[in-house]
């Protein structure tokens, strides 16, 4: 009674017909356990036949050799089927001998078959798990690969069926696996451990459909070793949706979420399959990722040229790549980006609001191939703030990658005042104005950073305040007009003023772009300059050494020009043609100025200038090299019929301390050749002039000349000195700093007659000699023939006299028994 317990519990609880039903499965279920039990002694007794029929079934389907160490049931794993798992198994090509490379080494090969297939003796593989293994897919230089391993499925109706085939798997899993694929022949590399896969696979009229779930790591993705690895050392996460059209001859991954790196990405798939030629397309994308992540999943040759650049924000990208895996060298890659509201770094500086459409591509030119010389990154509708700049490209292009080329098209409209983010404010400072750009341009990056820009188009300043803080230069309501050919610069009409001129320009500089990079000292500025008033006291800062911008310097900041301009401005010289109305310095005032003057880092070249002056004119040229504080200058200078007072006067007198603009009248003439020192101000430093001057004073007169009243005074006590006519006077001198040697010269005057040589000295040496003829020249006006008059003027008694430094440091007089040539 007491075994018959649930029984008894059944006939007596429940309905007819669920007794009838429970005692049928408990029958089924015996029945199981009873098949299993033979299936285990049939198993165990022919473990050796039933492991040669499974190699013979995979050996079906592969040109080679499968070898497995050691087969064990296990029967309730794969319930209701039955597993078998397979040890040590290696599986080789034909050629294995030639190139030693396994293309299967597993620990563990479970595989699934039919229970009823096998009750049949038949082998009807299920479903395949392997487990710690290696495979190794190898091409040869040759293009042999050792996935010739697998043979072609045999036809339908073909005669020889005791072969087999390789199985129809229904759930293929991979747990520990390397995978690596070598193609020596195409330069091609991959390399992958798959910690888990697992495929479900349903086959249908026209191929098969899988689901898979994969977590692996990328070791390697080389479409082209010498360019380096696509995801390097990225993880992979995530499912896959496959389908295989027999047809097409192409598995279809549909678009899924696959995380590479622990980004999440959305990923389709094209791959032909089962021909000579393995075409691929993959379309990658992914909505919110880190421009430095995005790019560190291309290669090295691609992400190198893409570091140049950083985004803060996450950005939206997709990727296409589309190539052969059975060819050689790199896919067809494109990439795309939105960037918006974002900062970009560049190795330039920083652009602040930024927004733009970004595409990388290697096939710039459609029929130049895929390289990196045919790569380019493009940038559309480029907008931003460039340190407070508003910065805008329609279309932008870096051309070339292996020699990288950047052309594009650039705008801007600000206020002057904010290119104190670009140029700092102690080599130009600007307080006012606007600013209009529109230009092209075309320039090399070296080492990321661009390097000798052409630039095409026009730059408009208005209503400009600037100060060229190292020669202390204001000027106002400047407005100028900037106009770049490819090689050329062109300056259309300046208008500036600044406190006491007014001054509009226009030039040009020939060849500009090139030289600037190449060699900026032969860099020429033609100006021609038209004022109808200049002050030159203005611009007397030129005179001397130019001033250092600190910023220069100082300044390491990206976007940062002024080390740039400040070597600009010192290295160019600039050739300018003068025009003036009216010119005016210190005393000195001239009128219808035309001047060429040549304008280097350190001097100025002055030629083929001339001008009006104290009704007369003046005609100079010469140079002068800037040496600090005293400049060094050379002057030549033919003076025409000016005012002598007025032309002294203007000039300060010549540095000369005894004769002055008051003592004299007349109209001038001279020849002069001399050289000395100006300082920075503009003045004439004392006692460094040499050179000759030879002059001319007609209708003269000398008034209230010391040196003359000292001889007058000592010979002639009763003749007025004061007041001194000369109808024609004419002589010439050498200066030697501050001694100046005066040639024999005569002096006919209106109180008497002189003849005078020697060193007259504005500091110590003075030893001039002065032959006076005591007879009066009044004596002699009525004559006109001059070879009377000559014979006349040294009659009667001629006093020698001898002007020398004294003992009291003055210059003495005294009376001496004969001249200078030794005639008594």
């Amino acid at each position: 009674m007491i075994k018959n317990y649930p029984f008894n519990i059944i006939k007596n609880k429940f309905p007819l017909w669920i007794k009838r039903v429970l005692l049928f499965l408990t029958g089924v279920f015996l029945l199981v356990i009873m098949l299993y039990v033979v299936l285990g002694v049939y198993v165990n007794n022919n473990k050796t036949e039933l492991q040669a029929r499974l190699l013979k079934e995979l050996n079906g389907g592969i040109s080679g050799t499968l070898k497995v160490k050691s087969m064990d049931p296990t029967f309730f794993t794969g319930f209701p089927h039955v597993s078998l798992k397979l040890k040590q198994v290696i599986l080789r090509d034909s050629l294995y001998a030639v190139h030693q490379r396994t293309f299967l080494k597993a620990g563990e090969l479970d595989v699934k078959v039919n229970l009823m297939a096998l009750l049949r003796g038949a082998i009807d593989i299920r479903k395949m798990s392997i487990r710690n293994a290696a495979i190794d897919l190898y091409t040869d230089a040759s293009g042999y690969s050792n996935s010739a391993v697998f043979k072609k499925k045999k036809n339908a109706d073909s005669k020889d069926k005791s072969e087999g085939s390789f199985p129809e798997l229904r759930s293929l899993i991979l747990d520990n696996v390397t995978l690596g694929i070598e193609d020596v022949k195409n330069g091609k590399s991959y390399s992958f451990t798959v910690h888990e896969l697992d495929a479900e696979i349903g086959y249908t009229f026209s191929g098969w459909e899988a689901e898979a779930n994969l977590d692996a790591r990328a070791h390697s993705m080389a479409f082209n070793t010498v360019h380096g690895s696509f995801i390097k050392e990225k993880t992979l996460e995530g499912k896959f949706d496959l389908i295989y059209d027999e047809d097409e001859g192409f598995i279809t991954a549909l678009p899924n979420t696959l995380e590479i790196g622990g980004d999440a990405f959305v990923i389709g798939a094209k791959i032909r399959v089962g021909s000579e030629k393995a075409d691929f397309t993959f379309t990658i994308s992914n909505e919110s990722i880190l421009w430095s992540r995005a790019s560190h999943l291309l290669s090295p040759n691609i992400s190198s040229k893409l570091d140049m650049f950083a985004i803060d924000e996450p950005i939206a990208v997709t990727c296409d790549l589309i190539g052969d895996f059975n060819a050689e060298g790199d896919p067809s890659i494109l990439v795309k980006a939105e960037v918006r509201d974002n900062v970009l770094h560049t190795p330039g500086g920083n652009v602040t609001d930024c927004n733009f459409s970004g595409v990388f591509t290697n096939h710039h030119v459609k029929e130049k191939g895929l390289s990196d010389a045919n790569s380019a990154i493009k940038l559309y509708n480029f907008k931003g703030y460039y340190n407070g700049l508003p910065v805008n490209m329609k279309k932008t292009f870096i051309l070339n990658l292996e020699k990288p080329i950047a052309v594009g098209d650039f705008s801007s409209q600000f206020e002057m005042t904010k290119l104190k983010g670009v140029v700092d404010e102690d080599l130009l400072a600007f307080a006012s104005g606007t600013a209009e750009m529109n230009v092209d341009f075309k320039a090399d990056i070296v080492n990321f950073m661009i390097a000798r820009p052409y630039i095409k188009g026009k730059i408009n300043v208005k209503d400009a305040d600037i100060t060229y803080v190292p020669r202390k230069m204001k000027f106002k309501d400047v407005s100028v007009l900037l106009d770049f050919t490819s090689e050329d610069l062109t300056i259309s009409t300046i208008s500036l003023t600044t406190a006491k001129s007014t001054i509009n320009m226009d030039g040009y500089i020939k060849n500009f772009m090139n030289l600037y990079y190449t060699d900026p000292q032969k860099i020429i500025l033609h100006w021609n300059v038209k004022s109808p008033s200049l002050n030159v006291a203005e611009f007397m800062h030129f005179l001397g050494s130019r001033g250092k911008a600190k910023a220069a310097i100082r300044k390491t900041d990206k976007g940062n020009f002024t080390k740039e301009m400040n070597e600009f401005f010192e290295k160019t010289n600039v050739d300018i043609h003068l025009n003036v109305d009216k010119l005016y310095y210190n005393k000195f005032l001239a009128t219808a100025v035309k001047a060429n003057v040549f304008l280097t880092d350190n001097g100025i070249l002055l030629k083929d200038s001339g001008l009006n002056h104290a009704g007369g004119t003046l005609r100079l040229s010469g140079s002068m090299v800037q040496q600090g504080n005293r400049n060094k200058y050379k002057v030549q200078a033919n003076v025409n019929n000016v005012d002598v007072n007025m032309f002294f006067h203007a000039f300060n007198n010549f540095g000369l301390e005894t004769l002055k603009a008051d003592n004299l009248r007349g109209r001038f003439s001279s020849d002069v050749n001399i050289s000395g020192s100006v300082t920075n101000a503009g003045e004439l430093v004392p006692k460094t002039i040499f050179g000759t001057v030879s002059f001319g004073l007609k209708n003269g007169k000398l008034l209230n000349f010391d040196p003359v009243r000292k001889v007058g005074k000592f010979a002639f006590p009763l003749r007025d000195m004061n007041t001194i006519e000369f109808a024609n006077l004419k002589g010439s001198f050498d200066v030697a700093g501050e001694k100046i040697t005066i040639k024999p010269m005569q002096i006919n005057s209106s109180v008497l007659n002189m003849d005078v040589q020697g060193v007259y000295s504005l500091g110590k040496g003075t030893e001039l000699y002065v032959d006076v003829p005591l007879r009066n020249p009044k004596n002699d006006e009525g004559i006109t023939d001059k070879k009377e008059l000559a014979k006349r003027r040294n009659r009667g008694i001629v006093v020698h006299l001898k002007a020398e430094d004294g003992d009291d440091g003055k210059v003495g007089i005294k009376l001496v028994g004969k001249n200078a040539d030794g005639k008594k």
